[in-house]
């Protein structure tokens, strides 16, 4: 017959044995071979403002989107000069990552499509992309008429389902060419070439479709001799 301390005894040696292996052995290794072969995807994939205004602090992450536009018509042209993203459903600021001041984080609009506040925001967010694009000079929609010069690539009119997309298509990219080239005084071709420079292609080749990442885009901006 076993006594208690003969059975507590190797019971307490497995569980202090596992703890080190589990609690401290297995971090500790992973965490150096993700620091040595993954450093950046490990820390974040944190973009800095090397050449900018921030003297190399970090200014977003890759895998996160910021608000660079919006859905008020009236606050539109002052952001005419920016690549703007995809809507946040928990606008104006799409996540806490950088922001915990302002108290937000990522949800889903939750919008049925046949939920009439859908199609209000989209109408809203056209209506921002139209002032942006009036501000320096261009007209979409002519006056009396309904129809566009140019399709509106969808996700710059319709919230993701996280708010936190920090890509959009080339042609929604395209799309933007130029209003931004107008309002900051370049040429076309040259924010073009940019948008060429900041698309990725599909993984493997095959897998997904071209995005462009809208910070990293836009911080080229800046750089852009005029």
């Amino acid at each position: 017959m076993l006594t208690r301390p003969t059975i507590l005894r190797p019971a307490l040696a497995l569980f202090v044995l596992l703890s080190i292996i589990t609690g401290v052995v297995y971090p500790l290794v992973i965490t150096v071979i993700a620091q040595v072969a993954f450093a950046d995807k490990a820390n974040g994939s944190i973009i800095t403002d090397a050449a900018g205004e921030r003297d190399g602090k970090p200014v977003g992450s890759s895998l996160i989107g910021q608000e660079f536009g919006t859905s008020d018509a009236t606050a539109a042209p002052a952001l005419a000069k920016w690549f703007w993203g995809r809507p946040s459903a928990t606008g104006p600021v799409p996540y806490t990552a950088l922001n915990l001041d302002k108290g937000t984080g990522s949800s889903g609009s939750n919008l049925a499509p046949t939920n009439p506040a859908l199609l209000d925001n989209i109408k809203a967010r056209l209506a921002a992309l139209d002032a942006a694009d009036a501000s320096v000079g261009i007209v979409r929609v002519a006056p009396g008429s309904t129809s566009r010069s140019t399709p509106v690539p969808i996700e710059l009119v319709t919230s993701s389902a996280s708010g936190l997309d920090p890509h959009i298509s080339p042609a929604a990219a395209e799309y933007q060419v130029s209003r931004i080239a107008k309002a900051r005084g370049l040429s076309e071709a040259s924010v073009r070439d940019l948008v060429h420079q900041h698309t990725q292609g599909r993984a493997l080749g095959v897998l997904g479709e071209p995005v462009v990442s809208v910070l990293r885009l836009n911080q080229a901006l800046c750089n852009v001799p005029r």
